[in-house]
């Protein structure tokens, strides 16, 4: 029976990627990829001349056929996102469970995250970290949601883009000035910067540096002990 192989990417390195996951890019018959373009370049990388298709959140759900189609005809299929491990923040855990219905075996092959890379880096010692990914945009939305894990008083976890970083920086400033927080900026490139003390000072030593650009992970630390 063909197979749906979710495989881990490099978040920013392209060497971050592991030897099984190099040899099934390449045996498999069909890679789906959340952005073709950001996907060639690795696999240009490494030589690897498997034939893509486009899956991403837009379009999840016509996106789903074509992959059917190929395990139907009983070729095996990768699915792969723009960086990290399939599933976290984008539409891989639709597709997964798609898959799954239609009786179709699915193989994790895991690697990179950003998640597990800055808590390694983090120096914090936490027993529950919660994973919430992107928050809304809306300050309103994202301000209630942010005093709702804040509240629970374990650590939790934040993407975020370049053009709103200072302004969740801010929202934490003012609902928990006290909080240790890591932040990391371009998690294994060449400009990585992973930045730790109270949101206020994180904001400051980013615009200090003129470091608000590239992609954000961030660990907001909890309160609770033991």
């Amino acid at each position: 029976m063909a197979s749906l192989f979710v495989v881990a990417t490099p978040i920013g390195n392209l060497e971050d990627i592991t030897l099984r996951a190099l040899r099934v890019l390449k045996e498999v018959s069909l890679i789906a990829c959340e952005d073709t373009r950001r996907t060639r370049i690795l696999l240009s990388h490494y030589g690897i001349e498997t034939r893509t298709i486009s899956y991403h959140s837009h379009k999840r759900e016509e996106g789903v056929p074509p992959i059917l189609s190929a395990l139907e005809e009983g070729k095996d299929v990768a699915y792969v996102t723009d960086a990290g491990t399939p599933a976290l923040s984008d539409p891989g855990a639709f597709l997964v469970a798609k898959v799954r219905e239609a009786g179709f075996r699915v193989v994790p092959v895991p690697g990179p995250s950003a998640f597990t890379t800055l808590v390694s880096a983090s120096g914090i010692e936490e027993k529950t970290i919660t994973f919430e990914g992107f928050l809304s945009p809306k300050q309103g939305r994202r301000r209630r949601r942010l005093a709702e894990l804040l509240d629970r008083g374990e650590a939790f976890f934040l993407y975020e883009a370049p053009h709103r970083i200072l302004k969740l920086l801010d929202d934490l400033s003012v609902l928990s000035p006290d909080r240790t927080i890591v932040v990391g900026r371009e998690l294994t490139k060449m400009h990585e910067e992973i930045l730790r003390g109270t949101a206020e000072e994180v904001a400051t030593s980013l615009k200090e540096g003129n470091s608000v650009r590239g992609e954000f992970s961030v660990l907001v630390c909890g309160t609770k002990k033991g």
